[in-house]
């Protein structure tokens, strides 16, 4: 299928970028699925190739390259393990808000050691009490003089072991109404006094991906950190979810397509009864209607994508896409490991992997039932 977003230049970008994961990063990936999370050197890798922001401006130390670049990033990064999605968040969700909201000195501060790895990034949406209620937040921040003091706990946070800036959602005006109107973003920097790190959170999948609590106690910020305007922070994420959710579409595609790719090589070489369990009609039947329903999505998803690029409000169909090719991805991962019997269950094979780290796709950025709330409201 022709991908009329990506160019001859996008296809040079990746080929380039897989080699240079194959040698630095599938090699070593089972060594930080044991860590609980990608090192520090490998970002750092990263950013020494460019693989780091490449969309931001050239003036801060970017390529200002276009979304296509972001697609071939997470497909490629996909293909190695889902696991790697902090590097996506950190390029693709948490650095866009700097670069939107952010003042002239807030970018000369954070961007270029966003592009050299020296900043990794996370952003704190979700407390223990308010995942997909964003509005319903309990950490606040309240001005005092010419700074503001910061309380509250946040968890799930990819990448927020290692994080050395978070974008954090905070309520200014706890008593706001409607509540949402009451939230402002601020940009917090580890080592900041009073806050802190939990330890790396035990999850069933993408174990690469490290995920932690952060805590704030009384964190004193200055006025400099507020991201944008005061009371403006729900506006702003609503405007930068359909990115994230277009990128989790993104990342199910490639995963899913990866998983039929996997099980193909393998139906075609194990044996069973005499022949290679390829030749059984129920396998042929599952692989065929597989790979229709993965047409049907990937052509879904590449419309989204070109629509995207082109700026237009595509909410609605994000929505869609987010919760349809999620639920496709498990659906998928469970079909593509019963074709590999019992050795589909054990670790050594990729589809093990694959089949825990895809289950979490369609709670993150949204609930999946949360998403067709969205859709409906937005029809009726």
């Amino acid at each position: 299928m022709e991908r009329l977003y990506l160019t001859e230049e996008h296809e040079i970008f990746r080929q380039a970028l897989r080699k240079f994961l194959e040698k630095e990063a599938v090699p070593n990936y089972e060594q930080w699925e044991k860590n609980k999370e990608v090192p520090r050197s490998f970002w750092k890798k990263l950013g020494e190739q460019g693989y780091l922001c490449p969309q931001v401006e050239e003036k801060y130390g970017g390529l200002g390259t276009d979304f296509g670049y972001a697609v071939v990033m997470n497909e490629e990064m996909e293909r190695v393990g889902t696991g790697m999605v902090g590097i996506s968040l950190h390029n693709d969700i948490v650095i866009p808000y700097i670069e939107s909201y952010g003042t002239e000195e807030q970018k000369q501060r954070w961007l270029p050691g966003a592009l050299t790895g020296d900043i990794i990034t996370a952003i704190g949406m979700t407390e223990p009490g308010a995942g997909s209620d964003l509005a319903n937040i309990q950490t606040t921040a309240i001005r005092d003089g010419d700074d503001y003091i910061i309380n509250g706990e946040k968890t799930f946070i990819t990448n927020g072991y290692t994080a050395d800036l978070v974008v954090l959602v905070c309520k200014t005006d706890p008593k706001a109404n409607p509540p949402h109107r009451g939230i402002s973003l601020f940009v917090v920097e580890a080592g900041t006094p009073g806050f802190k790190k939990g330890k790396k959170l035990r999850k069933i999948g993408q174990h690469a991906n490290d995920t932690s609590e952060l805590i704030f106690e009384d964190v004193r910020v200055p006025r400099t950190n507020l991201l944008g305007e005061e009371g403006k922070g729900f506006y702003y994420l609503m405007e930068k979810l359909q990115q994230e959710r277009l990128l989790v579409a993104i990342q199910c595609m490639a995963s899913a397509e990866k998983m039929l790719e996997l099980t193909i090589d393998y139906v075609k070489q194990r044996q069973a009864f005499g022949t290679t369990i390829s030749n059984f009609q129920n396998t042929q039947f599952k692989i065929a209607e597989m790979a229709t329903e993965l047409e049907i999505g990937r052509a879904f998803v590449d419309r989204l994508i070109l629509e995207h690029m082109k700026g237009k409000s595509i909410v609605t169909e994000v929505s869609m896409a987010k919760w349809w090719v999620s639920d496709l991805a498990k659906k998928i991962a469970g079909e593509c490991m019963q074709l590999h019997g019992g050795y589909g269950y054990m670790e050594e094979y990729e589809i093990a992997r694959r089949y825990r780290d895809i289950a979490v796709t369609s709670i993150y950025a949204g609930s999946n039932e949360i998403m067709k709330q969205i859709i409906a409201k937005n029809l009726l």
